[in-house]
């Protein structure tokens, strides 16, 4: 499987990367670890988690996936051949279970690699990202950003960027990331690093689908200009790409059938847009996921696709999807749907 670039560092990640928040929710610790095995039998030696996950976040829980990660490095014995991602959270009312309500301030950010490590049985962690920012912003489901005079102050980026740098000096992360984040936030902290001689961000990983490309509108350039490329979350739009959802559909076991909160990707907007690209996929003999993986994945920005999966029939599908490339007759077709139904859901 092609390799690209981390930023502009000297690590090369598959072009594909093995996405991991079912893990410890709706798959077991043994089918998580057979995941990881057919991952890495095919080429993709990137995994990405997070100290929130599985999801729905909760308190009983919460770290399970790391753990499930940390007891495959244990019997596998592959650390060295996979670059591990994961993420601190950001504050939040609905995150009181992670220290009493997480902060990206130094304490918060020391006490969180540390039970990540631990959970992950390893010394080090190749990318650790800021998993939301501080400040209040657009971001989980919002495409427009409002000011908000009133908000309570968030801790200072500086503050946050200080203790990453520290942790690099330490050796307990080599690189970081962001996530969530807009142009603004991305440049500041590019910025930041700049003035104070601190390693750049490597990454910024967003949502990023047919459904959701505000990507495009100066993250893009961003990505390209200063070498922080995409890392690409939710590139099937919680499966609803795949059209499994339209009509009404609703097949056990799936993550919409589960759990009520994942409303992001339904709605009758979403719904017209996501039939027409079933049926361009099904006119260039292309399931419709495997239609939406490529999409993302030859975007020039885009780093590595995070891709996920309950089961070993969707992981390979999603896999294969890494041999297509569209043609530009079949981009035409999803750009005159983009230009109709124009990011239907943020």
């Amino acid at each position: 499987m092609q390799r690209r670039p981390l930023g502009n560092t000297d690590i090369q990640v598959s072009k594909l990367c093995l996405g991991t928040m079912t893990w410890g929710e709706q798959n077991s610790e043994g089918e998580a670890h057979e995941q990881m095995d057919f991952a890495l039998e095919r080429g993709i030696n990137f995994f990405d988690t997070a100290e929130m996950y599985p999801v729905p976040p909760k308190a009983e829980t919460q770290g399970r996936t790391e753990s499930y990660i940390g007891s495959w490095f244990k019997h596998r014995g592959q650390r060295d051949r996979v670059v591990l991602a994961t993420k601190v959270s950001g504050p939040g009312d609905w995150m009181q279970h992670i220290r009493g309500g997480p902060q990206l301030t130094r304490e918060h950010i020391m006490a969180a690699v540390e039970d990540s490590l631990k959970r992950l049985q390893t010394d080090y962690i190749d990318l650790y990202q800021v998993h939301w920012p501080a400040r209040n912003t657009n971001f989980f489901g919002k495409l427009g950003y409002r000011a908000d005079h009133s908000e309570a102050e968030s801790t200072p980026l500086t503050e946050t960027l200080a203790a990453l740098h520290e942790l690099q000096q330490q050796g307990k992360i080599r690189h970081y990331g962001l996530s969530n984040e807009t142009a603004w936030g991305t440049m500041k902290a590019l910025s930041i690093a700049d003035q104070r001689g601190y390693a750049r961000p490597v990454s910024v990983q967003n949502p990023y689908n047919l459904l959701n490309r505000s990507y495009e509108v100066g993250l893009a350039e961003v990505s390209h200009r200063e070498q922080v490329g995409l890392l690409a979350y939710s590139p099937l739009a919680f499966g609803a790409l795949s059209g499994k959802y339209l009509n009404g559909q609703r097949p056990d076991g799936a993550r919409l059938t589960l759990f009520d909160r994942f409303t992001r990707y339904v709605g009758e907007h979403a719904e017209g847009a996501i039939a027409r690209y079933v049926d361009i996929a099904r006119q260039h003999d292309l399931s419709p996921a495997t239609l939406a993986l490529a999409f993302v994945t030859q975007q020039p920005f885009v780093s590595s696709n995070i891709i996920g999966a309950t089961n070993l029939a969707q992981l390979e599908e999603n896999i294969n999807s890494a041999d297509v490339t569209l043609s530009d007759e079949v981009l035409a077709e999803i750009d005159l749907v983009h230009a109709e139904i124009c990011n239907p859901c943020p």
